[in-house]
Parts: C-alpha cells; structure tokens; sequence
C-alpha cells in the first residue's frame, strides 16, 4: 500500500536553519522512501492570516520554493504546488465550514490564545480577531482531506489540527453516507531537531533570533559570533547541555563530529573557537545549497513553471475529479438528474455511526452510536488515534458476539442491537 504523506510551507517570512534542520531536511529525506507518494505546497492562503504585505509573501513564496528545490526536493517525483493554484481547495473549505461544529473550533488553541490575551489586555473576546484565523483549522483540513492524506508530519502543537481534520472529514461521511475522506494521521518524530536561535530560545520569526538559511557566509559568521554564551573562560570546562552552540553543531554533524565536539568543551575550549568550529560545519553543508539556492531564485520564471506544472498535473489526477465527486454528493449537481436523486434520497436511511475524539485527559476515544445519537457501544481510552482506529476497522466487521468480547470497550445495549447495527453499516457500505 502507498502511504500518502502532506507537508504544508507557509509562506510568511525567509527560511532560516530551523526550518532547514526541523522541516525541508527530514521530509526530503522522507520522500525518498519506499511506497511512499509525497505532496509539498506553498500554504500562501494561509500566510494571508498572518500578514497582509502582497510583496512579503510574493518574495517569502519564491524564497521558500527556492528553498526546497535547493535543499534537493525532486518535482518528477513528488507533488509539488503552490496552494492557491489548486482553486479546489478553497471550494472543499467551504463543504467543510458546513459540517464543521463551531463549538471544535471555538477550541482551536490559537484562537484561544489571542480571546485570553485579550482578556488579559481588558479587551472583547474577539477584538482583532479576523474570521481568517478563527477558519484557519477548517482550510488546514481542506488542504489534507482533498488529496486523502494518510500522514502530515507536525510538531506537537500541531496535533490538533489533525484531530480537527479528522472529525471534520468524518461528519461529512456520516452526513453524507459514504466514506469519501481518509482520516488522516499526526506524524510525530521526537528525532527531528528543534534548534536555538540567537537568545537560546527556539528558533523562530516571532521571537527575531533566527539565522537566515542562505545568509551570506560573512553574515553568517557575524550571527553565530553574537550567539549568546556563559561567562566561563578558556581553560575551563563547559557543559553541552544547554548550549545553543552545541545543539546547533549537533545538529548538523556525525556522530563522530559530535563526539570529538563535546570533547573540546570537556577540555575547556574558548567561546570564540567555539563558534569558529560551528561557523567551519554549518558552512560545509550550507554552502553547496546556497550555489544552488542563489541560481534557483535568480530564475523566477523557472520556479514559477515548475509550481504551475504541479498544480496542473494534481488537479487533473486527483483534486478535479474527487471534487466532481464531492459536488454530486453535496447536492451541486445537473437539475436534469433529478430523478436518480429522488430515488437515492428515498432509499438512503439513517446510519449508526462511530465517531472518534479526544478527551482532556489526552487520551482518544471512541463510541459507535444509533442514529437518534443513543450511544451503543463505549471505548476506554488509548494512547494514540492509530489505536482506536484499528480497533473501530476490527469492530465494524463483526458479526459474532464472541468478537465483541474485549475489554476495550463498554456495550451500553444488548449484544444483539449492537451486532445489528454493525451489520447495517457493512450493508450500507456495500451498497455504495
């Protein structure tokens, strides 16, 4: 089987080494990968949100593309697209916004983040908040659901978006009786470096303290000189842990590298060799992509090509024809097939229905209930969303009470009922 994994890049700012080390690197790493069909976009949609300079996200498009091809991103054998040229998607973010519950995202942490900042402030909830940032989980959800991704690699923070998807791609197949979106997965990777920026903190645009990838190499080296360190003095030993010049050096060389590294800081080596060394590594690996880099963005017409050819080529194999599919199942369909819709609207019925969730407790969960909404059937808790879904797939083919029979879940009716409803989903589900 194919694994369909989704990485979005918004466009809002230059890249700089922790967008290298945490993101471009291990994803082109990734889509190197056996059975495995990759799909990278410029989320520039979703940069609107953020900042509403046309240039600066013109420029951060073209810097980020620039950046990917660099970096070693192969477009004959990935997907490769700029997403405001898939007009799809803004149409499927629309389907969503129908079935999506408003209560789900009046939980979306970044939108709960600026109501209490403007609590704290003595503000209204919603001052400043544009309806774009409020809508931001529903367009993230469009974006994974149009091409039924299986993974999207995030962070941490990241993972309730996923969640979101998932339940908003699952109300839609309840609502509209088929199973039409995949329900994707987070993919964490806990390996994948999170670097320091110039003031220790995480590298990032929101804080200033970032080191632009393709700075040039004097640049370059003035950054890393100005790296905040501790006052010890050469001679004396100094810790790794902690270090922002270590976790960078790290970050970028072998183990050995690495090893004889933390030696020298063993040893007691001064801040400014220190940084010398950092500077000598990061400059190895950078340089050949920054030749690469400043080729590539010398030569817009060439990237914008390669970005309109993806776009051309996913929309004709996947985005166009699922949303033909989509618009029928919605009812946006030609008024001359009225009749084959009357038929279908009297032989549809209410389904039971499993629907999975989050708890606060972090746990996941499931529940598989009747039409009128009367839960039948209750989950404990699991660890991850990949758990409680093979166990859903294993009780939807049930048909014995023996199969029932796991400490899993919790029957709230008579095994018969249960039993019934699972064969009226595997019914429906072949008739469709």
């Amino acid at each position: 089987m194919t694994t369909r994994v989704l990485t979005g890049i918004t466009t809002s700012g230059t890249p700089h080494l922790g967008n290298f080390v945490g993101a471009v690197r291990p994803a082109i790493a990734a889509s190197r990968a056996a059975d495995t069909e990759s799909f990278y976009f410029l989320a520039d949609l979703h940069s609107l949100i953020k900042a509403q300079d046309p240039a600066r996200t013109q420029r951060s498009t073209l810097e980020i593309a620039a950046t990917w091809l660099a970096a070693g991103l192969e477009p004959d054998k990935v997907w490769f697209y700029r997403q405001s040229d898939v007009p799809e998607i803004p149409e499927l973010t629309w389907f969503l916004t129908c079935v999506a519950g408003k209560g789900i995202l009046n939980r979306a942490h970044a939108y709960k983040a600026a109501v209490d900042k403007n609590r704290a402030d003595g503000e209204d909830d919603d001052a400043a908040v544009s309806a774009g940032l409020f809508m931001y989980p529903v367009l993230m959800a469009a974006d994974i659901l149009i091409f039924n991704a299986h993974q999207v690699p995030v962070g941490r923070d990241q993972i309730q978006h996923i969640e979101m998807a998932r339940d908003f791609g699952q109300r839609f197949n309840h609502v509209y009786g088929r199973e039409y979106f995949t329900l994707p997965e987070a993919l964490i990777d806990d390996h994948v470096a999170t670097l320091p920026g110039l003031d220790g903190r995480k590298m990032s645009k929101s804080y200033g303290n970032t080191i632009p990838l393709f700075a040039k190499p004097a640049e370059l080296k003035k950054l890393i000189f100005s790296i905040l360190t501790d006052s010890r003095a050469p001679g004396e030993a100094k810790d790794t842990e902690g270090s922002p010049l270590f976790q960078l050096y790290q970050a970028f060389a072998t183990p050995e590298e690495t090893a004889a590294f933390a030696q020298a800081y063993a040893d007691g080596i001064g801040w400014g060799d220190a940084k010398q060394q950092l500077f000598d590594r990061i400059e190895r690996d950078i340089a050949p992509l920054r030749d690469r880099y400043e080729t590539l963005i010398a030569r817009p017409a060439d990237i914008e090509a390669i970005l309109r050819d993806g776009a051309q080529r996913l929309r004709a194999k996947y985005a166009t024809p699922f949303l033909r599919e989509l618009r029928d199942a919605v009812g946006l369909r030609d008024l001359t097939s009225t009749a084959t819709v009357a038929v279908q609207a009297v032989a549809k019925a209410a389904l039971p229905v499993f629907k999975q969730y989050r708890e606060a407790d972090g746990r996941f969960y499931f529940k598989l209930s009747d039409a009128q909404g009367n839960v039948l059937v209750q989950s404990r808790g699991f660890d991850s969303p990949r758990d409680a879904g093979q166990l859903v797939a294993v009780l939807k083919s049930a048909e014995t009470s023996e199969q029932l029979q796991t400490t899993d879940i919790v029957l709230q009716v008579s095994t018969d009922e249960v039993l019934a409803a699972l064969a009226q989903l595997r019914e429906a589900a072949a008739q469709a």
